[in-house]
């Protein structure tokens, strides 16, 4: 009979393998989850037998917060470290409900805070360049420019807008529907200058794209179906040349900019995070990064006493 090896030792010893079972048959997890899963309590396993502890009923609240420190130490992201710590919540769920350890130590684990970095976004006088900055020359040029219109317009993800239905658009109220994630709906505004140029594209181009299969799409490509994410990138990409803006633009550059540029004109918060389709407004708060001179000048014109 072959000898166990040492991986195969510590995995039967922290029940490995019966987590991972647990995973894919009665949590119902992709390989790929379970994968990063797998990856996450084996590190932590390396770590318990570099410590000195032999068996998962040891593990108490210290010892997860002595591993967490350890992660720090070596430099891992946050959003890494608190994936980690949901992977051992599950980790030791599994072991309680087994009956292989009495309490769970994963309750008063401390979660690092990821780092928020603030949104790109392009000041009002590019955004206004980079819409405009379609190849006049290019048929699908209402296309293109209903494309950056609408995006720059309503803030919407591009996954939301290459969704879109001819049906969702009501031009006579100046409105879209907006299937957002989860499936949750919401109704947009759009604008006059994005509705024009949705009527000449709609009038124009998209009758001569449509060939009987694009399902209703509102946008589509040259060979009749819905146009694509990678299509909107590049539609955004090559504006943002031609309108000489030099860094990276995408259009998720557009939602940031459509709600930075709200919240200069004095929009409220919420009402920002109802048309981004935001669960939370905690979500929404990042883009109140207004310039100091733009906060300076609003409390001088409003505030009772910030005129000298």
């Amino acid at each position: 009979m072959p000898r166990e090896s040492q991986a195969e030792t510590l995995a039967r010893r922290y029940y490995l393998e019966p987590f991972l079972d647990f995973l894919a048959l009665e949590r119902g997890l992709r390989p790929r989850t379970r994968g990063a899963y797998r990856s996450d309590i084996g590190r932590f396993i390396a770590y318990l037998e570099e410590t000195g502890v032999a068996d998962p009923g040891e593990v108490g609240h210290q010892t997860l917060d002595e591993y967490t420190a350890h992660l720090l130490r070596r430099g891992l992201a946050a959003t890494t470290i608190r994936r980690a710590q949901s992977a051992l919540r599950a980790y030791f769920g599994f072991l309680m409900a087994e009956g292989i350890v009495r309490a769970d130590p994963t309750g008063r684990m401390a979660r690092p805070t990821a780092a928020r970095r603030l949104p790109e976004f392009l000041s009002q006088d590019e955004a206004a360049q980079l819409v405009e900055a379609v190849d006049a020359d290019s048929p699908a040029y209402w296309r293109d420019r209903a494309v950056l219109e609408l995006l720059y317009a309503t803030g919407m993800r591009v996954s939301e807008l290459t969704g879109m239905s001819v049906g969702d658009l009501d031009a006579g109220h100046g409105t879209t529907l907006v299937f957002g994630k989860g499936g949750k709906e919401r109704l947009v505004p759009v604008g006059a200058p994005a509705l024009m140029v949705l009527g000449r594209y709609l009038d124009s181009v998209r009758p001569r794209l449509d060939r009987g299969v694009g399902r209703g799409a509102l946008f589509l490509n040259r060979r009749g179906t819905r146009l694509s994410r990678m299509s909107v990138w590049t539609i955004v990409s090559r504006a943002a040349q031609r309108a000489g803006i030099e860094r990276r633009v995408s259009p998720h550059t557009l939602r940031h900019s459509c709600a930075t540029h709200l919240l200069e004109g004095g929009a409220d918060l919420a009402a920002v995070q109802e048309l981004l389709g935001h669960a939370d407004i905690s979500t929404t708060q990042i883009y109140t990064h207004l310039d100091r001179e733009h906060l300076r000048e609003t409390h001088r014109r409003f505030h009772p006493r910030g005129r000298l």
